[in-house]
């Protein structure tokens, strides 16, 4: 037994941080309005064409591409329409009435981002980010991060290939990812909550709650619960003595 109360004694300094920051970063995570945190509450739906499309045929349009075409999609984007061409090269874009080529470069995704931006605020800075980060782990690269100069510090970020807003990450956000990053013990990439470390150190809770448990049957005495066991003792000893009132023979017997 003294085996186990030093290993609870050492386990529970050892991991009483950990609790304290999985307490906290859950706090933080269950106060903070989810609507702000998905960034939806900085983005206006998208607006609708009223000009109806006038598309070149397919053949200009396979023309135009140079290469098999998968699948082709007519779409608006911002002010026009556009063919979406998937090749086995990639994504393409085309102008739908010219079947022109065009990338989405700065400019372009600067006027896709203001389109989409609920706030007023200026544009502060137009970046083309390829590689992951924290803001666009789960987004398919290339993308144009759109800064604005507000408060929250929205950053809007429009595909490269395909044009569209992929969405929207805010300070609010940025606090919560740093929240969930705490919370699952994962200080890389932090997507993933099945790793070594969180693994170990719930290893070591389940120790700490199992000989919590061992230790607190094993410090308690009969004296201690005896206000528990009276009431029953008591009914009990009732009942011992209704029965020898029945059991004891009459005068006459």
């Amino acid at each position: 037994m003294f085996l186990v109360r030093t290993l609870h004694k050492w386990f529970g300094l050892v991991l009483g941080l950990q609790f304290l920051i999985w307490a906290l970063s859950g706090a933080v995570m269950a106060i903070l309005d989810h609507h702000k945190v998905s960034g939806e509450h900085a983005l206006l739906p998208v607006a609708h064409l009223t000009s109806a499309p006038n598309p070149r045929p397919l053949a200009a349009v396979e023309a135009a591409v140079g290469a098999p075409v998968i699948t082709l999609e007519l779409k608006p984007l911002f002010d026009r329409w556009v063919y979406q061409a998937t090749t086995p090269n990639g994504v393409r874009l085309l102008d739908a009435g010219t079947a022109t080529p065009f990338e989405v470069d700065a400019a372009a995704a600067r006027s896709l981002a203001v389109a989409r931006y609920a706030g007023s605020a200026q544009v502060e800075a137009v970046r083309l980010v390829e590689d992951s980060t924290h803001e666009t782990r789960d987004m398919v690269r290339p993308v144009w991060r759109v800064a604005f100069a507000d408060a929250d510090h929205t950053a809007l970020f429009v595909s490269r290939a395909t044009g569209e807003v992929l969405g929207a990450k805010t300070d609010t956000w940025r606090l919560w990812d740093i929240a969930w990053m705490l919370h699952i013990m994962n200080y890389g990439d932090r997507q993933s909550f099945n790793h070594p470390l969180i693994v170990t150190v719930a290893t070591g809770v389940t120790w700490l709650a199992l000989s919590g448990l061992i230790l607190l049957f094993r410090a308690f005495r009969p004296s201690d619960v005896a206000w528990i066991a009276a009431p029953f003792e008591r009914l009990a000893a009732r009942r011992r003595g209704r029965a020898r009132v029945i059991g004891t023979p009459s005068a006459g017997e």
